[in-house]
C-alpha cells in the first residue's frame, strides 16, 4: 500500500513516449511525478551511507596496520552507489536503490581485514560478488527465491518493516541500549534514563508525528516533507543551541545529534578522492590468511548478501504491490543480477559489498514503481561525490523518521499469514521477531527456512517442501554453526 494518494488525473494505460514505455511508468500506474518524489526519498532516507561506511572502514586497521583514508571512502561510497542505483534502474526496472552494506562491511573492517591487508579483503568480497553472479545466470538464486512459500515471503517483508522501525528509532536516539552498569535486566530504555530530555530527540518526535499527520491526510510527498521539515527545524534548532555532535573528541554527549551536525557548509562543492579505485587483490588472501579461513569468510559474506537482497527486494515488491502471486517481483533475475555485479564493484572499490538497501521502500511508499526513480536517487548519490558537504546537513533524527513510517506500512502484511496454522505461523512468526532482535535479515530469514522444513518433517510432509529448500536450510545450519565449526577446524 502506498502512501501517496493518486494523483487526480488516473494516469493513462498507453505510454506517453519511449521513456514512459521503456520503464513502464504508465503500465505500472504511477507518474514522473510520483517517480521523482520516491527518487528523492529513498536518497534522502539512504544518504547517511555517505558518511556512515566511510566511519565504519575507516576505523578499522588490516593486518598490516594500515587504514583506509575516510575522504576517498566517502567519494567511492557514493560513486558506486550512484552507478549501482542507475544500472538497476535501467536493467532491473525496479525502484530498489543500492550501496554498501551495512553489517557487511562491519565484517570486513573487523573480522576480514585483521587477517590480511585492505586489498586482499576486497578481493574476497569481489569473488564472492562474482559467485553470486554466476548463481544468478545459472537461474539458481532465481530458483531458490521461487521455492521459498508465499506467505514465509510475507514474514520477510512484515520481519523487515520491523527491522526498518527499530533502526529508525535507535539511530534517532529515541530507543537507547541502556549502560552495563545499570542495574537492570533490560537491554533498552527510551530516550536518556527513560525520559526524553534531548533537542534533536524533540526533533525526531516532531518529525514523527508531522509525517504520520500527512500520511492520514493523504499528503503527496508526506515522507519527503517530514524528512526536509524536521530537517529545517533541526537547522534552527543546532543554530540556536549549538548542541553539537553525539561524539565530541571521544567524549559521549548523548544529547548531540547523530552522525551529522545540522549546520549550513561553508562551502557546497567537494573535489571528490577516487584513489581507492582498482585496489583489490584476490590472490594474496589464500596464502596470507590460510584457505580454510578465507572460505569461511566468503561463505559468510556469501550467504548474508544471497538472501539480504532477496528479502529485501519481496519487501519492497510488496509494500509497492509489486508482487505477482507467487510473491514475486518483475524481472526478478535482472534484480538479482545486479545486485551481484554491485557486491563485486564494491570490492573494486574498495567500499565493501553493495547491496540493495531496503530504505528504497521510502520512495515507493511516495509512489515510485519503477526504475525511473532510481535515475532521481542514483544521480543525487553521483553529485553527493561533490557535494558532500550538503549531504552531511541532514541528521538521523530528521531521517529516522522515514524508517519508522514505512516500518508500519511494511507491518500491514502481516494480515496475509494463516496464525491459524502452525506449520507457516511459527517460522513465520521466528522470520519476523529475528531480523529486528537480532539486528540482521539473514538471521532472521535463516531460522525460518529452517524451521519451516523442520515444521513439515515433523508433520510427515516432507514432499510439500521444494528440494532447494532442503540444500538452503542446510546452508543455513552450517551459517549458524560457523563459530563452533571455527573453533574445531582453525
Amino acid at each position: 500500500m502506498a502512501v501517496a494518494p493518486p494523483d487526480d488525473a488516473i494516469p493513462p494505460a498507453t505510454p506517453r513516449n519511449s521513456f514512459d514505455r521503456y520503464f513502464e511508468i504508465s503500465a505500472r500506474g504511477s507518474t514522473l511525478g510520483r517517480e521523482v518524489r520516491g527518487g528523492l526519498a529513498t536518497f534522502f532516507t539512504m544518504a547517511y551511507i555517505v558518511v556512515l561506511n566511510p566511519l565504519i572502514l575507516g576505523s578499522a586497521v588490516d593486518g598490516a596496520g594500515e587504514r583506509l583514508p575516510i575522504p576517498a571512502l566517502a567519494a567511492a561510497t557514493a560513486l558506486i552507489a550512484g552507478l549501482m542505483t542507475i544500472l538497476m534502474g535501467v536493467v532491473g526496472r525496479f525502484p530498489l536503490a543500492l550501496a554498501a552494506g551495512l553489517g557487511v562491511n562491519a565484517l570486513v573492517a573487523y573480522e576480514i581485514a585483521p587477517e590480511m591487508t585492505w586489498a586482499d579483503a576486497m578481493g574476497l568480497v569481489v569473488i564472492e560478488g562474482v559467485i553470486i553472479a554466476v548463481l544468478v545466470l545459472t537461474g539458481l538464486r532465481t530458483a531458490v527465491f521461487r521455492s521459498v512459500p508465499t506467505q514465509m515471503k510475507a514474514a520477510i517483508g512484515v520481519g523487515i518493516g520491523l527491522f526498518l522501525t527499530i533502526i529508525g528509532l535507535v539511530d534517532a536516539g529515541f530507543v537507547r541500549r541502556l549502560p552495563d552498569a545499570a542495574n537492570t535486566t533490560v537491554p533498552v530504555g527510551l530516550g536518556i534514563g527513560g525520559k526524553l530530555v534531548s533537542w534533536p530527540m524533540l526533533v525526531f518526535v516532531v518529525g514523527l508525528l508531522l509525517t504520520l499527520v500527512l500520511v492520514v491526510r493523504r499528503v503527496k510527498g508526506a515522507i519527503l516533507i517530514g524528512i526536509l521539515a524536521s530537517t529545517g527545524l533541526a537547522l534552527v534548532i543546532e543554530a540556536l543551541g549549538n548542541i553539537g555532535p553525539s561524539v565530541v573528541d571521544g567524549v559521549s554527549n548523548p544529547k548531540g545529534w547523530s552522525l551529522n551536525v545540522p549546520e549550513l557548509p561553508s562551502r557546497i562543492l567537494d573535489v571528490p578522492d577516487l584513489s581507492l579505485l582498482g585496489r583489490f587483490n584476490v590472490l594474496d588472501s589464500w596464502t596470507r590468511a590460510g584457505w580454510l579461513v578465507v572460505l569461511m569468510f566468503i561463505f559468510t559474506l556469501l550467504i548474508t548478501d544471497f538472501f539480504d537482497t532477496m528479502g529485501t527486494m519481496v519487501a519492497v515488491g510488496q509494500e509497492g504491490g509489486m508482487l505477482d502471486e507467487q510473491g514475486t517481483p518483475p524481472r526478478a533475475k535482472e534484480i538479482l543480477l545486479v545486485d551481484s555485479i554491485a557486491a563485486a564493484s564494491g570490492g573494486a572499490a574498495s567500499v565493501s559489498s553493495n547491496t540493495s538497501y531496503i530504505e528504497s521502500a521510502a520512495g515507493v511508499a511516495e509512489g515510485a514503481r519503477t526504475g525511473a526513480a532510481n535515475l532521481v536517487t542514483g544521480v543525487l548519490f553521483l553529485l553527493a561525490m561533490f557535494l558532500a558537504p550538503l549531504v552531511l546537513v541532514v541528521p538521523f533524527e530528521a531521517a529516522s523518521t522515514a524508517l519508522v513510517v514505512v516500518g508500519f506500512l511494511m507491518m500491514t502484511a502481516v494480515r496475509t499469514i494463516d496464525w491459524t496454522d502452525f506449520e507457516i505461523a511459527i517460522p513465520a512468526f521466528l522470520t519476523i521477531v529475528l531480523m529486528p532482535f537480532t539486528y540482521s535479515i539473514s538471521n532472521g530469514i535463516g531460522a525460518g527456512l529452517i524451521v519451516y522444513v523442520l515444521m513439515k518433517l515433523a508433520r510427515g510432509k516432507a514432499r510439500e517442501v521444494h528440494p532447494l529448500l532442503y540444500g538452503v536450510a542446510a546452508l543455513f545450519v552450517l551459517y549458524f554453526l560457523r563459530g563452533p565449526i571455527e573453533s574445531v577446524l582453525l
